[in-house]
Protein backbone atom coordinates (compact mmCIF):
# COMPACT_ATOMS: atom_id res chain seq x y z
CA UNK A 1 0.00 0.00 0.00
CA UNK A 2 1.12 3.41 -1.16
CA UNK A 3 0.95 6.31 1.21
CA UNK A 4 0.06 9.71 -0.53
CA UNK A 5 0.44 12.81 1.26
CA UNK A 6 -1.50 15.66 0.66
CA UNK A 7 -1.11 18.84 1.64
CA UNK A 8 1.22 21.98 0.77
CA UNK A 9 4.82 20.88 0.40
CA UNK A 10 7.62 23.59 0.98
CA UNK A 11 10.43 24.34 -1.26
CA UNK A 12 13.95 24.61 -1.46
CA UNK A 13 12.74 28.58 -1.65
CA UNK A 14 10.56 28.56 1.42
CA UNK A 15 13.56 26.99 3.43
CA UNK A 16 16.24 29.19 2.68
CA UNK A 17 13.61 32.45 3.09
CA UNK A 18 12.97 31.21 6.63
CA UNK A 19 16.84 30.59 7.56
CA UNK A 20 17.27 33.92 5.95
CA UNK A 21 15.01 35.86 8.51
CA UNK A 22 16.62 33.64 11.82
CA UNK A 23 19.84 34.68 10.48
CA UNK A 24 18.64 38.21 10.40
CA UNK A 25 17.49 37.92 13.55
CA UNK A 26 20.33 36.42 15.04
CA UNK A 27 22.71 39.47 13.56
CA UNK A 28 20.21 42.02 14.97
CA UNK A 29 20.45 40.68 18.49
CA UNK A 30 24.15 40.65 18.15
CA UNK A 31 24.00 44.16 16.86
CA UNK A 32 21.76 45.16 19.79
CA UNK A 33 24.48 43.61 22.22
CA UNK A 34 27.17 45.62 20.99
CA UNK A 35 25.51 49.01 20.92
CA UNK A 36 24.11 48.02 24.77
CA UNK A 37 25.41 50.11 27.23
CA UNK A 38 27.32 48.68 30.29
CA UNK A 39 25.32 47.59 33.10
CA UNK A 40 26.85 49.07 36.80
CA UNK A 41 25.89 49.61 40.27
CA UNK A 42 27.74 51.84 43.13
CA UNK A 43 29.46 51.03 45.83
CA UNK A 44 28.53 53.25 48.75
CA UNK A 45 28.94 53.18 52.90
CA UNK A 46 25.65 55.05 54.08
CA UNK A 47 23.89 54.95 57.24
CA UNK A 48 19.96 54.91 57.75
CA UNK A 49 19.51 57.48 60.41
CA UNK A 50 15.84 56.54 61.28
CA UNK A 51 17.39 52.89 61.97
CA UNK A 52 20.17 54.28 63.76
CA UNK A 53 17.39 56.54 65.88
CA UNK A 54 15.30 53.71 66.42
CA UNK A 55 18.42 51.06 67.35
CA UNK A 56 19.08 54.15 70.47
CA UNK A 57 15.45 54.35 71.31
CA UNK A 58 15.50 50.16 71.82
CA UNK A 59 19.32 50.09 73.77
CA UNK A 60 18.19 53.13 76.07
CA UNK A 61 14.28 51.82 76.86
CA UNK A 62 15.99 48.35 77.61
CA UNK A 63 18.91 50.22 79.55
CA UNK A 64 16.64 51.73 81.56
CA UNK A 65 14.10 48.73 82.38
CA UNK A 66 16.85 46.07 82.81
CA UNK A 67 17.82 45.75 86.83
CA UNK A 68 21.23 45.48 86.79
CA UNK A 69 21.36 49.38 85.23
CA UNK A 70 19.26 50.47 88.05
CA UNK A 71 21.29 53.42 89.80
CA UNK A 72 24.32 53.27 87.49
CA UNK A 73 23.64 56.84 85.89
CA UNK A 74 23.65 54.70 82.57
CA UNK A 75 22.91 56.92 79.34
CA UNK A 76 22.55 56.93 75.82
CA UNK A 77 22.44 59.86 73.83
CA UNK A 78 22.70 60.98 70.39
CA UNK A 79 23.70 63.94 69.17
CA UNK A 80 24.68 64.86 65.65
CA UNK A 81 27.40 62.07 64.25
CA UNK A 82 28.29 61.09 68.08
CA UNK A 83 26.50 58.51 69.66
CA UNK A 84 27.88 59.17 73.83
CA UNK A 85 26.98 56.44 76.65
CA UNK A 86 27.46 57.57 80.26
CA UNK A 87 27.74 55.19 83.59
CA UNK A 88 29.44 55.42 86.88
CA UNK A 89 31.95 52.77 86.15
CA UNK A 90 33.64 51.77 83.25
CA UNK A 91 32.10 47.83 82.73
CA UNK A 92 28.86 49.17 83.42
CA UNK A 93 29.34 51.50 80.40
CA UNK A 94 30.80 49.09 78.27
CA UNK A 95 27.57 46.94 79.09
CA UNK A 96 25.57 49.56 77.82
CA UNK A 97 27.93 50.14 74.71
CA UNK A 98 27.45 45.79 74.22
CA UNK A 99 23.46 46.90 74.76
CA UNK A 100 23.24 49.20 71.57
CA UNK A 101 25.63 46.98 69.68
CA UNK A 102 23.35 44.12 69.61
CA UNK A 103 20.68 46.64 68.94
CA UNK A 104 22.33 47.71 66.33
CA UNK A 105 22.96 44.30 64.63
CA UNK A 106 19.57 43.52 64.96
CA UNK A 107 18.21 46.20 62.98
CA UNK A 108 20.32 44.98 60.43
CA UNK A 109 23.12 47.80 60.71
CA UNK A 110 26.81 47.27 60.37
CA UNK A 111 29.04 47.40 63.68
CA UNK A 112 31.45 49.38 60.80
CA UNK A 113 29.77 52.00 61.13
CA UNK A 114 30.56 53.09 64.48
CA UNK A 115 33.87 54.28 65.19
CA UNK A 116 33.78 53.55 69.20
CA UNK A 117 36.66 54.63 71.42
CA UNK A 118 37.94 53.89 74.53
CA UNK A 119 35.81 54.15 78.23
CA UNK A 120 37.47 57.76 80.00
CA UNK A 121 36.35 58.98 83.37
CA UNK A 122 34.42 62.67 83.34
CA UNK A 123 33.81 63.59 86.54
CA UNK A 124 31.87 60.84 88.80
CA UNK A 125 31.07 59.19 85.25
CA UNK A 126 32.32 57.01 82.56
CA UNK A 127 31.80 57.89 79.05
CA UNK A 128 32.28 56.28 75.69
CA UNK A 129 31.94 58.10 72.39
CA UNK A 130 30.80 56.26 69.26
CA UNK A 131 31.06 58.16 65.58
CA UNK A 132 28.44 57.43 63.00
CA UNK A 133 30.73 57.05 59.79
CA UNK A 134 29.46 57.58 56.04
CA UNK A 135 31.02 57.39 53.09
CA UNK A 136 34.26 55.71 51.34
CA UNK A 137 37.32 57.83 52.00
CA UNK A 138 39.68 57.81 49.14
CA UNK A 139 42.42 55.72 50.98
CA UNK A 140 39.53 52.48 51.02
CA UNK A 141 38.30 53.50 47.09
CA UNK A 142 41.91 53.05 46.17
CA UNK A 143 41.81 49.63 47.68
CA UNK A 144 38.68 48.61 46.70
CA UNK A 145 39.71 49.59 43.21
CA UNK A 146 43.10 47.74 43.09
CA UNK A 147 41.33 44.22 44.76
CA UNK A 148 38.29 45.17 41.70
CA UNK A 149 41.38 45.20 39.38
CA UNK A 150 43.48 42.54 40.75
CA UNK A 151 41.17 39.94 41.73
CA UNK A 152 37.63 40.52 40.03
CA UNK A 153 36.47 39.49 36.50
CA UNK A 154 38.36 41.05 33.87
CA UNK A 155 35.85 43.00 32.23
CA UNK A 156 34.78 44.89 35.39
CA UNK A 157 35.54 48.54 35.56
CA UNK A 158 35.48 50.66 38.62
CA UNK A 159 35.61 54.21 38.76
CA UNK A 160 35.99 56.67 42.27
CA UNK A 161 33.30 59.23 42.31
CA UNK A 162 33.80 61.47 45.15
CA UNK A 163 33.10 58.92 48.48
CA UNK A 164 31.68 56.14 46.37
CA UNK A 165 32.85 54.20 43.42
CA UNK A 166 30.78 53.02 40.35
CA UNK A 167 31.08 49.62 38.79
CA UNK A 168 29.93 48.47 35.47
CA UNK A 169 30.96 45.81 33.04
CA UNK A 170 28.87 44.51 29.75
CA UNK A 171 28.02 40.96 31.61
CA UNK A 172 25.91 41.15 34.77
CA UNK A 173 27.49 37.97 35.48
CA UNK A 174 30.40 39.60 36.52
CA UNK A 175 29.04 42.57 38.38
CA UNK A 176 27.19 39.90 40.43
CA UNK A 177 30.65 38.31 40.61
CA UNK A 178 31.98 41.56 41.86
CA UNK A 179 29.70 42.42 44.58
CA UNK A 180 30.62 38.63 45.81
CA UNK A 181 33.88 39.85 45.88
CA UNK A 182 34.13 43.16 47.46
CA UNK A 183 31.54 41.38 50.11
CA UNK A 184 33.93 39.01 51.54
CA UNK A 185 36.84 41.48 51.38
CA UNK A 186 38.55 42.37 55.07
CA UNK A 187 37.39 46.45 54.54
CA UNK A 188 37.10 48.52 57.55
CA UNK A 189 33.45 50.19 56.06
CA UNK A 190 30.23 49.27 55.98
CA UNK A 191 29.11 48.62 52.11
CA UNK A 192 25.79 49.14 50.52
CA UNK A 193 25.42 47.97 47.08
CA UNK A 194 22.83 50.29 45.20
CA UNK A 195 21.53 51.77 41.61
CA UNK A 196 22.13 48.43 40.01
CA UNK A 197 20.95 48.77 36.20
Amino acid sequence: MVVVRRGPTKSVATYSLQLFHLLETVAARDRYAEGMADSSFDVVSKIDSMEVENAINQARKEVEQRYDFKGVGADISLSGETILIKANTEERANAVLDVLQSKFIKRSLSLKSLETGEPYPSGKEYRIESKLKEGIDQATAKKLNKLIRDEGPKSVKSQIQGDELRVSSKSRDDLQATMALLKGADIDVALQFVNYR
